[in-house]
């Protein structure tokens, strides 16, 4: 009996040991700091994860990305000067909002072009639709319709026997 509530002692601490995760803290001089902090942490992507931002995402390079835009709050860099030392070593992909250029000119123009051609495709097909149910009424022509009005005599004339 002793020997199973060891055990379950040990287990217990072993469990809990790889349960433990670092937090993360930052000391600013500022609140200006820590909000500028904060704010990157929330705008900037994180490479790997592509749909996190550096302060959501557990990935060391999300950590090494929190890091040194810690450090480069603390030298009193601004907020754009951030953002360019990332987009010059990440590329454009670290932020949310890509500026307008040649290569992410299909992300901007892409959207809109799939809807106008969607309307375009649906435009034209119930253009399509209304030329063939014209075209149909048209061939109703006059021996149709006499017999027709054949059928329906016999009808009522059956239905009165």
């Amino acid at each position: 009996m002793m020997k199973r509530a060891l055990f379950a002692l040990l287990a217990t601490f072993a469990i809990s040991l790889t349960a433990t995760a670092a937090i993360e803290v930052y000391e600013f001089d500022t609140l200006d700091q820590e909000q500028q902090f904060k704010d990157l942490s929330n705008t900037l992507r994180c490479p790997k994860c592509q749909n996190n931002t550096i302060g959501d995402s557990n990935a060391e390079l999300a950590q090494d990305l929190r890091q040194k835009v810690y450090e480069m709050t603390k030298k009193g860099q601004s907020e754009q000067e951030i953002i360019d030392y990332m987009i010059a070593r990440y590329g454009n992909f670290v932020t949310y909002n890509p500026p307008l250029t040649l290569a992410t000119s299909i992300l901007w123009v892409g959207p809109f072009s799939v809807i106008i051609l969607g309307f375009g495709l649906i435009i034209l097909r119930s253009r399509k639709t209304k030329a063939k149910t014209a075209g149909s009424k048209k061939s109703w022509d006059e021996d149709k319709e006499a017999r027709l009005k054949a059928l329906l005599n016999e009808k009522n004339n059956g239905d009165k026997e």
